[in-house]
């Protein structure tokens, strides 16, 4: 009866459900577009929004950076194009160059500074228990999370003359411990942010300390996937932890490092908003990098956002430079 009913429910010809699936898959198919197309297709959208939010201000950029745009173009008349004037007056003017200077000594200071400590924690990480290490994560991420408008507010109320609990914290030393560390044992009133090196010490502790987090984590995430029998191994052969942290992890970790220096560099080479806070705005021209004097030039009386322009492409141009050698290197050492 089985047979029967079923030869009976298919008509007699048993094949015909399999020739149904068959002819099902080949209408799903899409008609038109070849099966390699299909992928870039679909990420046109994202190509698009990348295109209008980062390339087309950054092809406005290099235009305004070759035309002069003051007062009256921004009241509508047009700009006048002026050549590579505006190149010409920015490396030509003493302040370009102090500019460069304390960008590049800022970024080398502080991604190193950021790499150290981020891998020292990271490693720490590792070695704690499973609830203590997310609880220390969530207490340093917090620092991470914190916007750079409000990490130069809080690091200028910490190095305030009058009221930072800076200077309050080095009078709470003892005379003899301040004055062979230091030179001096009385801080009331020491104005941290007036002069431009004190400035960019304290520029540099506001930086590292909201960088190091995300590095800490990075490091941890890398030290996760490194197999427990090579570190087993290397106690048994007698290796130390120095030993062990040059032969094992670091060599592992190459790849976590390389992305982590790339854009510690980026992110330390444009740092402006922590240093306008700090610096309360573009008051003094010994401190300013090339983020800041390109704000000053743009916007401040008389704007000259011709000038700010071609700083801002400059430090793009350094920005790609230096990525571009040091991602060179990076091949380099891997095919050798």
């Amino acid at each position: 009866m089985t047979n029967t009913s079923t030869i009976a429910r298919g008509g007699g010809n048993l094949p015909a459900p399999e020739r149904s699936s068959k002819r099902s898959r080949r209408q799903a198919k899409p008609s038109g577009l070849p099966g390699w197309v299909i992928p870039y297709v679909l990420i046109v959208p994202g190509l698009l929004v990348i295109a209008g939010l980062l390339l087309y201000p950054l092809i406005q950029m290099i235009i305004i950076s070759f035309q002069k745009v003051g007062l009256r173009q921004i009241r509508g008349v047009p700009a006048d194009w002026v050549g590579g004037d505006n190149y010409t007056q920015v490396l030509d003017n003493e302040i370009f160059w102090s500019s460069l200077r304390n960008t590049v000594l800022f970024a080398v200071v502080t991604v190193t500074l950021t790499l150290v400590l981020g891998t020292a924690v990271g490693t720490l990480l590792n070695k704690l228990s499973k609830r203590m290490s997310a609880l220390v994560i969530v207490g340093i991420m917090s620092a991470w999370a914190v916007p750079p408008v409000a990490q130069g507010v809080i690091w200028r109320w910490l190095f305030d003359a009058d009221a930072g609990m800076i200077n309050w914290g080095l009078n709470l030393l003892p005379d003899w411990f301040s004055e062979m560390l230091f030179g001096r044992s009385d801080w009331t009133g020491e104005p941290w942010l007036n002069d431009p090196l004190s400035l960019y010490i304290a520029l540099i502790v506001c930086v590292v300390w909201a960088s190091f987090p995300f590095i800490a984590v990075s490091v941890l995430a890398g030290l996760k996937g490194i197999p427990s029998e090579l570190y087993e191994a290397a106690r048994v052969d007698g290796s130390g932890a120095w030993r062990t942290f040059r032969k094992i992890t670091l060599p592992l970790l190459k790849p976590v490092f390389s992305v982590l220096t790339i854009l510690s560099i980026i992110w330390n080479f444009k740092v402006f908003s922590q240093l306008y806070v700090l610096m309360n705005g573009p008051t003094n021209r010994e401190a300013f990098n090339l983020s800041m004097f390109s704000f000053a030039e743009a916007f401040r009386s008389p704007p000259k956002m011709g000038t700010g322009a071609a700083i801002a492409v400059i430090l793009t141009v350094l920005l790609l430079i230096v990525t571009a050698v040091y991602i060179r290197q990076i091949v380099k050492t891997e095919e050798l």
